[in-house]
């Protein structure tokens, strides 16, 4: 099996090191991967600057391909055109990750782990995004990496229906602490932002992003569920924006002589 790998935090990040450890013993792995962090970039391409790749190594050896770009522009950019330039074969999956942070309900739609699979899918090959559900210092990336090296050959042998991808999200706790896998949906938890103004040392006014995560109640089969009950979850996604029930409606019930 072939596997690119990438990550939004960039290429020297823990988290692609530990994935990419673990997809070394299911198959042939290719890493390419943004030179720096590029963390709640969502789906981006870069369209009016030029991508550079730059060869990386980590410990003394080759570790993969670095490209200035966004995680979306790395994997299109692998399938597209660097890998057949370079004579190496298109990936069976692109795995994405192992991110450092949750990415479950609205942090989906920011995520640049989540949108380097999406990409994937887009091009019609099987994207999978992991993530760890913690933000500490020291994270303990385990069991997220011994799940994929289980899931990704699984995955590789169900196959996925087009347009849909996999969104993976480990509590921080060793394997044997894990309670289960739990197949979920997005939830509806949300961040309360506010932007803390501060000055510089020139006393200029300026504004840095915080906030605090809301989860909400009573969801009991939703992907921020599963994590509190110390469970992986897994929740397949599609790249098909169109609220179909809210269509049907407007087909019914609203006027078209405008």
């Amino acid at each position: 099996m072939n596997i690119l790998v990438t990550h939004d935090d960039g290429i020297n990040s823990a988290g692609i090191g530990h994935l990419v450890e673990a997809m070394k013993t299911i198959g042939d792995v290719i890493v390419m991967a943004p030179l720096g962090e590029q963390s709640a970039v969502g789906h981006a391409l870069t369209v009016t600057l030029p991508l550079r790749v730059h060869e990386i190594n980590r410990d003394g050896s080759f570790f993969g391909f670095a490209v200035d770009g966004t995680p979306a522009d790395c994997v299109t950019l692998a399938m597209r055109t660097f890998l057949a330039e370079k004579g190496l074969p298109l990936p069976d999956v692109v795995v994405s990750g192992i991110n450092h942070g949750r990415n479950t309900a609205v942090n989906i739609i920011y995520s640049g782990t989540v949108s380097a699979a999406t990409e994937a899918t887009v091009l019609d090959c099987p994207g999978i995004a992991f993530s760890l559900a913690s933000y500490n210092a020291v994270p303990q990336f385990g069991a997220a990496a011994e799940f994929a090296k289980r899931f990704v050959p699984y995955v590789d042998a169900q196959g996925l229906t087009r347009g849909t991808l996999m969104n993976v999200n480990a509590p921080p706790l060793p394997w044997e602490q894990i309670a289960g896998i739990e197949y979920t949906r997005q939830g509806s938890s949300f961040w309360e932002d506010t932007f803390e103004r501060r000055l510089d040392p020139m006393q200029r006014p300026y504004y840095w992003l915080k906030g605090s995560y809301h989860l909400v109640k009573g969801e009991t089969d939703c992907d921020d569920y599963a994590l509190h009950q110390k469970m992986i979850s897994v929740t397949p996604l599609h790249y098909d924006l169109t609220n179909h029930k809210f269509l049907e409606a407007m087909r019914n019930g609203w006027r078209q002589d405008f």
